[in-house]
Parts: C-alpha cells; structure tokens; sequence
C-alpha cells in the first residue's frame, strides 16, 4: 500500500506502547482509526488526545481473548467507517515461571490475548477486507521471541512462535488466492512498553492463587533484567516509523534490533547439528 490517506487501520492494544505508536503515525499519514484495548481509562486517553490532533478515531473498549469482543470491534469499525485497510494485531501480555509451575490461568491469560487476539482478529477483520476487494495490509505483533526459547518465560515464547508461523501461513494463503491484502509480522526486540507490567490487566478470573515465579531468584532475576531492557528500549515511535515502511515495501518480515537476529541464527545452527539446546541470556544482550 502506497496511498494511506483516508484508509482505515483497526489497532488493538492502542492504548499505549507500539500501539498508541502506530495509531499516532496512521494519523499523521492521514489514515481514520479505530483503537481497540482492555485498559479503559488508558484507551480513553488516547483517543481524545489523538481527536485533539484531529484524527478521526473510534475507540472500543476490547478483550482480544473473548472473540464476541473482537466481532463487536470489527462490526463497529464496519458501522463506522465502511471498511478496515491495515489490521494490526499488537496486542500482547507477559507472565513467566517455570513450566511445570505455570497454572492454567497462566497458559489461559497469554494464549488467549498473544495468540488468540491474533486468531480472532484475523477471523473477524480479514473476510471483510477481501469482500471489500481494496489494498490492505495485515500487521501481526510477534516478537524476537518467536524464533527463540528461554528459561522461565515459556508462555510468552510459545505464543509468539505461533504469531510468526500463523503469519506466514496467512501470507501464503492471501497470495493462494490472489488477494490484495499482504502481511508483515512484527519481530521487536527491547522497546520501551509497559509489556514487563501486563499483571495490571490480567482479568481477575484468570489471576492465579501465588505468583507462578514464586520469589525464585533465577527466575526473579531474569525479570528484573528483562524489565531494566524493556525500560532502555527502542522509542515505540521508531518502530512504528518500520512498520509503516513495511506496509509501503509490501514486506514480510520486521526486526526491530537486527543485531539480535545473531541468536536465531545460533539456534537454527543447534537445530541443524542436533546439539541439545542451550540457554543463551538473551535478556542481558545490548543490540
């Protein structure tokens, strides 16, 4: 997609962090919005602040997890502005422990908004987008955390494993049948969210008993590391400015942090020799 003016883009956890980034840089390009987000007063904020800088937006409230949400967001985009041009699945949380420690509200909380918001999102949006027979764009949130795995965030990795693979199958998919809509996923390394705070939005039927790290120092350890990353990263706003690009480029793939790429490469270098895994602290890496 070349020419965004005037198009529509739906982001999901719009609110704050690369997605507040997004909707502000669709803005600037001109493009109608519609921010969808579970975190009320936060959701709130941005679209009377974008509203202020004169965007058109329309926000809903929404759980990615719960599939009538995301149904209800796209009927109402729909009402709305009559049509979705780039659909940016960005929602995300994190919870970490160790596996055999992780409670079902654990799994159930990051599958359903990491994985499932991207299902649901493409069930409810990418119909209508070929219906309308236009340009469009689909923008997966993965992370580098989809080619890689780690001690005591297994959650996180498997979900974004399954962003990047459902992105590509989506990908061939689209091109199968000669629509007009591309994909990218997005592969962040460290940006500056609020993704190591997401236990603020974890829906109370879901919070477990005891934290699943349960005070491990190892465990702990990492998190703080993690955390300090997270605090030091990459503006949201740069990130936005790639995706754009990717949208106008027609591509695939989106690595924040090139650099890091060195450890999918280390990976696939294990997988190709059939050495046993090696946990690499990919948390203290700089690039």
């Amino acid at each position: 997609m070349k020419e965004l003016r005037g198009r529509v883009a739906v982001v999901t956890g719009g609110a704050s962090g690369i997605g507040r980034a997004l909707a502000e840089r669709f803005a600037a390009e001109g493009m109608k919005l519609v921010l969808a987000d579970v975190e009320g007063p936060a959701l709130e904020r941005a679209e009377a602040e974008l509203r202020a800088a004169g965007a058109e937006v329309l926000g809903l409230r929404t759980d990615v997890s719960k599939e009538a949400e995301v149904q209800a967001l796209a009927a109402a985009a729909l009402r709305r502005f009559g049509a979705v041009h780039v659909l940016c699945n960005n929602a995300g949380v994190g919870s970490g422990g160790r596996v055999w420690e992780l409670t079902h509200a654990d799994w159930e909380w990051v599958l359903g908004v990491n994985l499932w918001g991207v299902i649901h999102g493409i069930h409810a949006f990418v119909p209508a987008m070929l219906r309308g027979g236009e340009e469009g764009h689909v923008v997966n949130t993965a992370s580098l955390a989809g080619f890689i795995s780690a001690p005591y965030v297994a959650p996180y990795h498997v979900t974004k494993h399954g962003v990047v693979t459902l992105s590509e199958s989506l990908h061939y998919e689209l091109a199968a049948v000669g629509a007009r809509i591309k994909v990218s996923v997005l592969c962040p390394g460290y940006v500056a969210t609020r993704i190591a705070e997401s236990t603020r939005n974890r829906p109370a039927g879901l919070r477990a008993a005891v934290e699943s790290q349960g005070g491990r120092p190892e465990a702990a350890g990492m998190a703080e590391a993690i955390r300090r990353r997270v605090a030091s990263g990459l503006p949201p706003a740069e990130v936005a400015a790639q995706v754009l690009r990717a949208i106008r480029e027609e591509r695939f793939w989106v690595f924040t942090h090139p650099g890091m790429k060195a450890l999918i490469d280390q990976r696939h270098a294990d997988v190709m020799a059939e050495r046993n895994p090696e946990a690499r602290p990919y948390w203290v890496r700089e690039s």
